[in-house]
């Protein structure tokens, strides 16, 4: 067996913690490897040639990754966790704790039963995301920063493919104008909107910036989306809870300053594109996330204490 351990070093109760665990899998005689948030590639990893890189340094012998942090490290893991095809054990030691497990005595018998298969195995949807720019196409490179390996990842001659745990925003540029759009799900046009932008987010997602510009809650277990319009310019808009075969499709007018100023987070962390946006193409991933849980506290008594304020 060989396990993984991602943590958040910026946190000096995760060093420690760091400490405790690789001491027990030393004394285990369990095989594992070390590994800081901020090394983690980046989510073009997943779908490009590169990510295979990544997976042949961990893939045949990772068993299981366990994080060490808050669930911003288990978003951030969850694109590993799909190179490698292993569960995540998440060890809360951030401030939600949405995703990760809470410790009350201590991370040791928490992965213990984890090892011990006394733990549920949840299985979370995830997206794949394909932006095409105009002009040509060898243009069309991104700028996405360091990989595991300290080398840039690359330009591409194709619609550039990404992975997102949580949502991808699309939203309004430094400049800070109107967003124009249209979006469809499936091949339907649903409208020409203007506005801050669109969300596109999974269930986990919807925990998250979905939420904050009005999305509903969704289960854990819904395996589609849910796409949010940002401060739409109108008074006719909805979010739209889509289907698990659904594709969100957003696309921009060619020469417009929409397509060239319109910003892109993937789960956070930004995009950048030598060219203007043509479109933004949005489904489920094949392969969804694992997570491993304790199952102390429903996923609704979580909603209820954390948004409702229900103790």
């Amino acid at each position: 067996m060989r396990i993984l351990i991602v943590s958040n070093r910026k946190n000096k109760a995760v060093v420690d913690m760091l400490f405790q665990v690789s001491a027990y899998f030393a004394s285990q005689g369990i095989d594992y490897a070390t590994l800081d948030v901020s090394d983690l590639p980046d989510s073009a990893y997943v779908y490009e040639a590169a990510g295979k890189d990544v997976a042949e340094r961990y893939g045949d012998a990772c068993d299981l990754i366990v994080t060490l942090g808050g669930d911003g490290t288990i978003i951030h893991t969850a694109r590993l966790a799909t190179l490698l095809d292993a569960p995540i054990l998440g060890v809360n030691m951030g401030h939600l704790g949405f995703l990760a497990n809470t410790i009350e005595d201590g991370a040791i018998p928490l992965i213990a039963d984890a090892l011990a298969g006394e733990l549920q195995a949840v299985r979370r949807m995830n997206l794949r995301i394909r932006v095409e720019c105009f002009g040509d196409e060898d243009a069309c490179a991104d700028s996405l920063g360091e990989s595991l390996e300290g080398t840039s990842a690359g330009s591409s001659t194709e619609p550039r493919e990404f992975f997102a745990f949580n949502e991808i925003a699309i939203a309004r540029g430094a400049l800070g104008h109107i967003v124009d759009f249209d979006f469809s799900i499936s091949g339907d046009k649903i409208a020409s909107m203007r506005g801050d932008g669109i969300i596109v987010a999974t269930a986990t997602g919807s925990t998250a910036y979905a939420l904050s510009a009005g999305g509903p809650l969704l289960g854990p277990s819904h395996r589609g989306m849910v796409v949010v319009p940002l401060a739409p310019h109108t008074l006719n808009s909805r979010a739209i809870v889509a289907e698990h075969h659904d594709v969100v499709e957003v696309s921009f007018e060619e020469g417009s300053h929409s397509a060239s100023e319109v910003s892109l987070f993937v789960d956070g962390d930004a995009l950048s594109f030598g060219q203007p946006i043509r479109s933004v193409v949005v489904e489920v991933g094949e392969q969804p996330t694992t997570l491993l849980t304790c199952n102390r506290e429903s996923f609704y008594k979580q909603v209820s204490r954390t948004f409702f304020d229900h103790k």
